[in-house]
């Protein structure tokens, strides 16, 4: 509707000023020295939701960082459309990688470059701004309501017990989530599902200290040496995971739905060039955006060990560490892939060392059906803006909440996220194109329109 993008058009310069502010804060949940930060985020996100036209916004305190509540409600009559979103952020390390503060945005090239500026914050804020401009315009046809939580990037640990507690203050008809990617915004696309996580900790012990590499050097267990022949052993010699089990439960993806996939545009040459590397790695037998959609992988998220500062220090170390994550596909269980993987580095231990291995945090895999009106209505307010009919994809990402979502409310999730996948999430120098930013604003009223008409 042209009063929508007429109102857009006027107020654009502040609506990115707000963003800019919100990225400013370093509302980092896995930190314990930004627990105020965190709270002073909230409280902004609250203040936005009350100044966009929310009618009441509630910040509840958990036994972590707080959820943000808010809502508009026009008619109880009418359709509600729940928004989803998380205001925490992403650590920023490695700091030396990026070329301007993490938390001091910057633009350029049209690009919004911090941490937070596509997961999620400048994502979230885009419905934010769409209550705004809908309720100013008095054009609003449904009743809305937010939950814009702040410990998505730690696995959600809190939201359960939030969800529980409040299942009639949460009651909607469907659940609206912009935390995805598009394939371009020449190519616009959907995604119809995401992974699930499985995230363990390994802590591998030899001596009970430090010892001389030169003097104990070929004679005792190096651990370090011990976790890299371990987690070399996850995969076979054709990338396959070797865990026990790892794929009994996996649902392999029909010829059909494979060949839809392979629809998408995709250009090796350019994603290469995007990455810098000069050839890609994964599972033999399947395509690269069939490696992150459809099939579960093991990754290392970190490892550690030994001395790693400035200059020489010959050590063999007392411990190494390692951080592993699993995505996992439809059908498979975060509760026992996380017991199989630590059964199985607690099982393969080498002689002279000894195996720690812990849970961090889950969650499950999640599939939207493409049959139902808030999927039909995400396709059309695409269509609308973009001229063109969306792809509908798999995801490669998790959002721990989703089944959570769906098992508590009995609500199904809609995914119209407008960030794209060579954004930098969880990396140094994450941006967000402007471009993006103001047609999510532009698109995210038209769902309203059509799902309401939809009702």
């Amino acid at each position: 509707m042209q009063v929508w993008k007429d109102y857009q058009d006027k107020h654009k310069d502040r609506f990115l000023n707000e963003l800019l502010e919100l990225l400013r804060i370093p509302s980092i949940s896995a930190r314990t020295e930004n627990k105020d930060d965190m709270t002073r985020c909230a409280e902004a996100v609250k203040q936005r939701l009350l100044e966009a036209g929310a009618d009441t916004v509630t910040i509840y305190p958990t036994a972590g960082h707080p959820v943000v509540y808010g809502e508009k409600i026009i008619d109880p009559s009418k359709p509600t459309i729940l928004v989803y979103g998380h205001y925490d952020v992403q650590p920023a390390d490695p700091l030396e990688l990026w070329k301007s503060g993490p938390f001091e945005p910057v633009i350029i090239d049209g690009k919004i470059f911090a941490r937070g500026s596509c997961d999620d914050k400048g994502q979230f804020y885009m419905h934010v701004k769409a209550l705004e401009i809908m309720v100013a315009t008095n054009t609003l046809p449904a009743n809305v309501k937010f939950v814009i939580e702040g410990e998505e990037e730690v696995g959600s640990p809190n939201l359960a017990t939030f969800v529980k507690a409040n299942k009639a203050l949460l009651k909607a008809d469907v659940i609206l989530i912009s935390d995805t990617a598009m394939i371009s915004m020449d190519t616009p696309s959907i995604d119809i599902g995401v992974r699930g996580l499985s995230y363990i900790e390994i802590e591998v012990t030899g001596p009970n200290r430090d010892l001389h590499s030169g003097v104990y050097g070929g004679a005792v267990a190096n651990p370090v040496t011990m976790l890299a022949k371990m987690i070399a052993g996850c995969h076979d010699e054709n990338n396959h995971i070797t865990i026990p089990g790892f794929y009994d439960d996996v649902v392999d993806s029909t010829p059909e739905e494979r060949a839809k996939m392979a629809q998408a545009p995709f250009s090796e040459e350019e994603y290469k060039k995007d990455l810098g590397v000069s050839s890609l790695w994964g599972e033999k037998g399947y395509t690269t955006n069939e490696r992150t959609g459809i099939r579960p992988t093991l990754e290392v998220n970190g490892i550690w060990g030994g001395y790693t500062g400035e200059g020489a220090k010959t050590v063999l170390p007392s411990k190494a560490f390692a951080k592993i994550s699993c995505r996992l596909v439809p059908n498979q269980s975060s509760v026992k892939i996380t017991e199989k993987i630590l059964n199985y580095f607690k099982s393969i231990a080498p002689a002279g060392v000894t195996v720690k291995a812990e849970e961090h945090h889950g969650g499950e895999p999640y599939m939207t059906p493409i049959d139902s009106d808030a999927y039909k209505a995400a396709a059309k307010a695409i269509h609308a803006t973009f001229g063109k009919e969306p792809i509908p994809v798999r995801g490669g990402g998790s959002i721990p909440i989703c089944s959570l979502f769906e098992k508590e409310l009995g609500l199904k999730i809609v995914f119209m996220g407008f960030g794209l996948d060579s954004d930098n999430l969880h990396s140094p120098n994450e941006k967000y194109d402007l471009v993006n930013f103001y047609k999510g604003i532009e698109t995210i009223p038209y769902f309203h329109k059509f799902y309401t008409e939809m009702k």
